[in-house]
């Protein structure tokens, strides 16, 4: 191994001794600019010597010179003298020479047994690089490696700058670095192979998305086109629907405009027949013609007529409301000409007439036309009041829930017991049934006793335990018994007697009260 040293920067060496090794800096270290590649935007730091000290791709000036090489030389200029075109090539000395310099080659002593080829020769060739000599020594062609500084040098660099760097010949050390070039590649290869069929899969997705992303746009296509029409269908049985609501409406207005023009006619005829007879008659023909006159009168008096029209103009379109199905799809929008009668509409609900002190009691508003027909939408105006009888000052406020069907649930929750007049009025008026009083009791009073089948069982045997039922046992026993004399013959409340479970209890709890009564309830 060849090694020469010389300090960093070309520095003299101290007089008393070698500096040690790591006091020594590779160039490489030196760089403080960083710019990006063109072709992979990798960032490449800049050497101190500028754009000019980056690293030169011999292969690819390798790779041009073949491409010139493929077009009959042209372009390619002397190695030597840089001006005549290239003839041919030293494959000793590896330099492109014209015709001049090939002859000057051959007299020198040193290069005359170089071998020389002739352009047109080397097509076939895959490599004919030039050498690559040094940047520092460009008249050196790098044969050496710098282990320490990591780079190429030539035979001056060893004995000037590089000195004391451990330097061999690169034929030496290109098994170890290559090897490790090599070892790095490995690495690198699976995950180029990695991303290779990511991007495939990329790839493959990507064309997939389209196709679906195309198959969904079509069914959109498809199915919007398919709603369009059933709607525009819709539309069309909506404004034929109308258009019959309106020629029947019209119908029965002018049928009733030519009765009361008919009988407005035949009213003024008998009107003026009569003022005129009785203004211009004389007595006798007054009196002749009164029976005619009355009888006509009486009888035009009698007839039934509405001052009110028919029909009413009562239209209105639900856009929220269910209309069913056309063609598979569910389609919205009717036209309603209902109109709800308020006595017609109905209350429905156990809690009508009775309630209990802070509990919610409830009813139900049924909604009708004037046919009798439950509504079957929402959005009425329902007006409730619930009044105290003896504090109509002090009213309670009701709930109206809208049911959306022609129903409404109204609930209220009375404060104290008493009499209450409800109040249920639609488009202010009442409906049926309204206004209507509600007796409200007291809250419901729980059973302080046991529910058993008799006091001896639910006593436990005492004789002092007494039962509201009233029955008695031999052997001083104050309680009810199974058989015996006051027992009501099925189970019932020790506190009221009562027969029913969730009855409400009756019992007063006055100061008359037995205690042992009081006992039987507390068990």
């Amino acid at each position: 191994m060849l090694s020469d040293v010389t300090l960093e920067g070309g520095g003299a060496r101290s007089g008393e001794g070698r500096p040690s090794r790591t006091e020594l800096k590779p160039r490489s270290l030196q760089s403080q600019i960083g710019i990006l590649c063109p072709v992979c935007d990798a960032q490449v730091d800049l050497p101190m010597g500028g754009v000019k000290a980056l690293t030169i791709d011999h292969l690819a000036v390798n790779d041009v010179m073949l491409e010139s090489l493929r077009g009959e030389g042209q372009g390619l200029v002397c190695d030597l003298c840089n001006d005549r075109e290239v003839e041919k090539r030293c494959q000793t000395c590896k330099a492109n020479l014209c015709h001049f310099c090939c002859q000057a080659h051959r007299r020198q002593k040193k290069t005359t047994y170089h071998t020389m080829v002739d352009l047109k020769d080397l097509k076939g060739y895959s490599r004919i690089g030039k050498p690559i000599l040094c940047p520092v020594h460009p008249a050196e062609e790098l044969r050496l490696f710098c282990e320490f500084c990591d780079r190429p040098v030539c035979r001056d660099c060893v004995v000037g700058e590089h000195r004391e760097h451990p330097c061999d010949f690169t034929s030496n050390v290109i098994h170890k670095h290559g090897d490790s070039v090599r070892e790095l590649l490995k690495g690198t290869q699976p995950h180029v192979e990695a991303l290779e069929e990511a991007l495939a899969q990329i790839n493959i997705m990507n064309s997939a998305l389209q196709k679906r992303v195309e198959a969904v746009a079509a069914d959109v296509q498809t199915f919007s086109e398919g709603y369009i029409k059933a709607i525009e269908e819709h539309r069309d049985k909506l404004l034929k629907q109308l258009e019959d609501i309106r020629i029947q409406k019209e119908n029965s207005l002018q049928l009733q405009k030519a009765q009361l023009e008919q009988l407005l006619a035949d009213m003024r005829t008998g009107v003026e027949f009569t003022e005129h007879l009785l203004t211009s008659g004389s007595d006798l023909e007054i009196l002749i013609t009164k029976g005619v006159v009355v009888e006509r009168l009486r009888k035009l008096n009698k007839v039934q007529y509405s001052a009110r029209p028919g029909v009413n103009d009562k239209i209105r379109f639900c856009p929220r409301e269910k209309a069913g199905q056309c063609h598979g799809y569910e389609i919205y929008g009717t036209i309603n000409t209902k109109e709800v009668d308020p006595a017609k509409c109905v209350l429905q609900g156990e809690d009508l007439h009775r309630a209990r002190e802070k509990q919610t009691a409830s009813f139900t508003l049924l909604c009708k036309d004037a046919a009798g027909e439950i509504m079957g939408r929402g959005g009425d105006n329902i007006q409730v009041a619930v009044l105290p009888k003896d504090k109509k000052d002090s009213p309670v406020r009701p709930m109206v829930q809208d049911n959306k069907d022609g129903t409404y649930y109204i609930s209220y929750t009375p404060k104290e017991p008493g009499v209450y007049t409800v109040w249920v009025c639609v488009k202010e008026q009442h409906v049926q049934g309204s206004p209507f009083t509600v007796t409200v009791r007291r809250k419901h009073r729980p059973h302080p006793g046991v529910f058993h089948c008799c006091t001896f069982c639910s006593s436990g045997g005492q004789k002092t335990a007494r039962c509201a039922c009233g029955g008695t046992m031999p052997g001083g026993y104050l309680g009810c018994g199974h058989g015996h004399k006051g027992h009501p013959g099925r189970p019932h409340w020790s506190c009221c007697g009562k027969f029913n479970e969730k009855s409400e209890c009756t019992w007063t709890g006055g100061q008359s009260a037995s205690r042992s009564l009081l006992r039987t309830v507390a068990l």
